[in-house]
């Protein structure tokens, strides 16, 4: 069996955004690990239009729904805009279905409340795109985010932020190795993905 493939999502596409930090901090923990292989995936790189039709069509889209059926389990790393996800992440979501189901969705939040509220918006989207989402997220608060951005610090001089990736990666391995064989072996059962 191959190594599965998690997808670390930058959710965000503003200028300045502070994604890339922790999407990089992430990604820099979980590469230590044996057994899986993981990626960053910009939104940027997927200029997607606002959904107008459905099924959604187009080059951007047919890009953005490979990506996402080529992968394994996908590690949102979100902001919080208005107590809530970043709207380019509800309008890229809303573009696929199929190529989320049965995968799971790990979650590191960053801004007000370490970003909980956007995170606990995003939990039933990933739910009704048949998705199985992990108990345990990052949150990175206003405390850690201005240390990074204003004293110069590394999210990784925040032991806690450290302890709680480690847990959410542990659980996003199960989970992913869990998924993956049980979709495989639905598809040897009755010769189709459910």
């Amino acid at each position: 069996m191959n190594n599965p493939k998690i997808r670390i999502i930058i959710s965000t596409i503003r200028e300045g955004r502070f994604g890339d930090k922790p999407a990089r901090w992430i990604f820099d923990i979980a590469s230590g690990r044996e057994g899986l292989d993981f990626e960053i995936v910009d939104l940027r790189d997927y200029p997607l239009s606002h959904l107008r039709e459905h099924p959604p069509t187009g080059h951007e889209t047919s890009r953005w729904s490979g990506k996402l059926d080529e992968l394994d389990g996908n590690l949102f790393v979100t902001a919080e805009y208005n107590h809530s996800m970043p709207g380019v992440l509800k309008n890229a979501l809303d573009h696929v279905s199929p190529e989320c189901h049965r995968k799971p969705a790990a979650f590191v939040g960053y801004g007000g409340v370490g970003g909980a509220r956007a995170v606990e918006q995003l939990r039933p989207v990933c739910i009704e795109l048949q998705m199985a989402p992990t108990r345990t997220g990052v949150h990175i608060g206003m405390g850690p985010l201005l240390g990074v951005r204003k004293e110069g610090k590394s999210l990784s001089d925040y032991d806690f932020l450290t302890s709680s990736a480690d847990t959410m990666l542990d659980e996003l391995a199960w989970w992913t190795f869990t998924l993956k064989a049980g979709r495989e072996e639905a598809i040897e059962y009755i010769g189709a993905e459910l």
